[in-house]
């Protein structure tokens, strides 16, 4: 909530924009929840613990940013009980929502299609339909157009400097605001991924197709994670084109900042990577 999260390395920063002006910027030690690399390095693997601690540290940035949006900013991000139940809380009703809801709502399709391949693929049309419609729909809603904003301000400094150029407002203002890495792309493969599983993947039992619809949810966002991790490292046109929906998606969840929010970016950045640094060997290696 007006600001910006950017985490690289050990650590992660946190800049809001108060309601002063002052941009008041937190940098925390990132220790992840597994700290065993070669658990970390395995495929899949890697990506299921990146997904949960991506969801724990989005949780505690905001926190922290609802905290210092208030005229008497807290210290430290909330670390009680109610957070811990708002986590658990989301997490089930997003599982409910975009993973559940659309089984069901497959089911009354089943008079008209007996093809268990059709009904898998409308099962699939239907949780890229809800998905797609909420992002469409929170999207229209003005405290998560700021949100999305700031969002843009993000891709913006992170595009600026893989593109090697300085971190300022001007080049960030020019810089695009679509970035392949974007959690949008991933939620929308994960949404393709688990088409393609449930494809092959079919029970009889209605409660054991409810149930590994909820267990596959980890496995699902692992693979899902390795494809974005390919699409970041990669110009294959292959990738580019499968990249593309989810860049296109980010129209909605990403909008074009101000100065003000870029200001609050490059501060975010600022705290916990060496750009000029960054920059510099950049164009070393060009040369």
């Amino acid at each position: 909530m007006e600001g910006v999260m950017m985490r690289s390395g050990d650590r992660y920063a946190v800049a809001v924009r108060k309601s002063d002006g002052q941009i008041d910027v937190r940098v925390f030690p990132y220790q992840g929840l597994v700290r065993n690399q070669r658990i970390r390095n395995l495929p899949v693997l890697r990506g299921i613990v990146s997904f949960a601690e991506s969801l724990v540290t989005g949780m505690r940035a905001l926190s922290l940013s609802a905290s210092l949006c208030e005229e008497e900013g807290k210290e430290e991000p909330q670390e009680d009980a109610s957070m811990g139940f708002s986590f658990f809380a989301a997490v089930v009703l997003a599982v409910g929502i975009f993973m559940v809801l659309p089984y069901w709502i497959s089911l009354f399709l089943q008079r008209y299609i007996s093809s268990g391949v059709m009904m898998a693929l409308a099962e699939g049309a239907v949780r890229l339909l809800i998905f797609t419609g909420y992002v469409t729909a929170i999207s229209c809603m003005p405290d998560i157009k700021r949100v999305y904003r700031y969002h843009g301000a993000e891709h913006k400094c992170i595009n600026c400097i893989e593109q090697g150029m300085e971190l300022s407002v001007e080049n960030v203002r020019n810089s695009s605001r679509q970035h392949r890495r974007c959690g949008t792309g991933f939620l929308l493969i994960v949404m393709f991924v688990s088409i393609v599983f449930f494809l092959f993947i079919r029970v009889d039992s209605r409660v054991s197709a409810l149930l590994l619809r909820v267990l596959l949810v980890p496995v699902i966002a692992g693979i899902s994670y390795e494809f974005i991790r390919i699409a970041g490292r990669s110009d294959n046109a292959l990738v580019n084109s499968l990249s593309r929906p989810g860049m296109w998606l980010q129209n909605l969840t990403t909008g074009e900042p101000d100065d003000a929010m870029i200001e609050v970016g490059i501060a975010s950045v600022e705290a916990v990577f060496d750009w000029r640094s960054f920059v510099a060997e950049d164009g070393a290696g060009e040369r």
